[in-house]
């Protein structure tokens, strides 16, 4: 079951970047509530928050674990993390509906992408934090870059 929880229903085993299908896995879930709360800021915030806050509890809990079961200090399938990234990418982007929330998931997505494979500091340095900590932080950082860039891009178009 942990396994199961670690990887976000199996994604995390896909081939060729898991991730990536992590995160994109994530968008998809987030979508229909996203649509569900419409260009209400309190609720987009919420939905941010609490999505946040339930992949890095679970991430921080079930790291040691996904260390010991898959043998690598970050190890590949282990998913949590960028559900948990995901969801604080898109804390406090302009709330949108229809076409511009596809827009605003895609642009998140591709961000936190990006500086999630780049680890640009200090994310590469909390990577080396113990357990689940440092699985779950060097994403929550290359989030923060993500969000940044989010905002700029989305407020600016």
């Amino acid at each position: 079951m942990r396994r199961w929880i670690a990887t976000l229903f199996g994604v995390g085993w896909l081939p060729k970047a898991p991730g990536t299908w992590g995160s994109l896995l994530t968008c998809v879930l987030l979508y229909p509530m996203l649509w569900g709360v419409g260009a209400n800021v309190l609720a987009w915030v919420i939905v941010s928050v609490v999505g946040m806050i339930i992949f890095s509890a679970a991430a921080v809990v079930c790291g040691s674990h996904a260390i010991e079961d898959f043998g690598k200090k970050d190890p590949g399938p282990f998913v949590l993390d960028e559900a948990a990234g995901i969801c604080l990418t898109i804390l406090l982007l302009p709330p949108r509906t229809g076409v511009g929330l596809v827009w605003t998931l895609l642009a998140a997505f591709v961000a936190f992408r990006v500086f999630d494979v780049t680890k640009l500091p200090p994310a590469r340095q909390l990577e080396k934090l113990p357990g689940g900590w440092g699985i779950l932080l060097d994403d929550l950082a290359a989030a923060v870059y993500a969000n940044v860039v989010c905002h700029l891009v989305l407020r600016w178009l």
